[in-house]
């Protein structure tokens, strides 16, 4: 469903086939906008308080995947230089 809202022809896909797609479309569309890869203004020793703060948003509990605050810091420190 992801892929097809991208704009995706999943004609012929297998549903995992599709789901990579959509990734890949994802992935395109933040090239596109020049959304970066990293943050370069996150510091190493802000990663705890920046995952505690994420955990502590409104937005949060509607995530489609539960997350720990140590999922939360590997996620930060993967866009982080600096970790």
């Amino acid at each position: 469903e992801v892929a097809v809202a991208m704009g995706v022809d999943t004609a012929g896909m297998s549903a995992d086939e599709a789901a990579d797609a959509a990734i890949a479309a994802v992935k395109q569309l933040s090239a596109d906008v020049n959304i970066p890869h990293v943050c370069e203004a996150m510091k190493a020793d802000e990663i705890e308080v920046l995952a505690k703060d994420a955990m502590a948003d409104a937005c949060f509990p509607g995530n489609p995947r539960e997350a720990t605050l140590d999922d939360v810091i590997e996620l930060f420190k993967k866009i982080c230089p600096a970790a």
